[in-house]
Formats: C-alpha cells, sequence, structure tokens
C-alpha cells in the first residue's frame, strides 16, 4: 500500500523562524512608522527583536494572515520611569539648539549607543531631560500582514 504524499503543512510563525512582514503602527490613532510589501521589516521570532506583545501575538501565524494587534505599555516600551529623568546644567546643552520643552536631542547611552532624549522641563539654570524611550506609556495598535516564513 502506497501512502499518498500530501503537501507539507504551512510553516507557522514559532521561534527561531525568520518572519517577513508589513505593519502599520498606530499611537492615539496616529500612524508613527509603516513597512509595506516594497520595503517589508524581517525579524526572527524569540529573539527579542521586536516588542514582546507583538511578538507574542504573531506566534502562531502563517503566510497571508493579517492581525490587528494592541499592545499596553508593559509589553510594549514600558511605563514611563520616573528615575529615567535627569536635571543638568544648562551650560551642558550644545550651543545653538532651542531651549524648549519637548525638544529632541541625540545623546549616548552608557554603551555609546546614539538615542533620542527630550527637554522635559526648562528652569532657570538647568533643564530636565526625559531618558525615556520615546513610546515608553504610550499603547501601540499594529495591523500586520506576514509576507514570508524562513
Amino acid at each position: 500500500m502506497i501512502g499518498s504524499l500530501g503537501a507539507a503543512p504551512a510553516p507557522k510563525i514559532e521561534d527561531g523562524k525568520e518572519v517577513t512582514l508589513t505593519y502599520k503602527l498606530f499611537v492615539s490613532g496616529k500612524l508613527l512608522e509603516a513597512a509595506d510589501a516594497k520595503n517589508p521589516f524581517t525579524y526572527t521570532h524569540g529573539q527579542h527583536q521586536i516588542v514582546p506583545g507583538l511578538e507574542k501575538n504573531l506566534a502562531g501565524l502563517k503566510v497571508g494572515d493579517k492581525k490587528a494587534v494592541h499592545v499596553l505599555p508593559k509589553d510594549g516600551y514600558g511605563p514611563i520611569n520616573p528615575q529615567a529623568f535627569r536635571e543638568i546644567g544648562r551650560e551642558k546643552l550644545p550651543a545653538g539648539i532651542p531651549v524648549e520643552k519637548g525638544i529632541p536631542l541625540e545623546a549616548r547611552s552608557p554603551n555609546g549607543t546614539p538615542m533620542i532624549v527630550k527637554i522635559a522641563e526648562v528652569k532657570e539654570k538647568t533643564v530636565v531631560i526625559d531618558f525615556n524611550h520615546p513610546l515608553a506609556g504610550k499603547e501601540l495598535e499594529f495591523q500586520v500582514e506576514i509576507l514570508g516564513i524562513k
């Protein structure tokens, strides 16, 4: 008796798989960033390369699947950390930048990686710098479509 050779099951997203997808990221209804089919986003599942809440919700999906994913701050970029605010003297700011609340600045993390911070408060002789990720404390809305799984 010869068994029938069926098609292999479609691959699904699981740890170690390279996933290619399109996405749109919305915060408070505003589109912040997107990756389309011409310029898709690729990551390795289970390697913590994307926010945990999104990664968890993509597990098990297959090519062609579409999903809307709501990510709470604790599963995204975390809550706002009050310890991530530092007061520094105005003289330590780069010359020529406007000293206003909300102005983004480029800083370096302790390991030398560039990061964007912002002025949270302006005082007479100092400024308070917010070192939180720009999306900390925010709820994230993703719309994704899975294009490929290897």
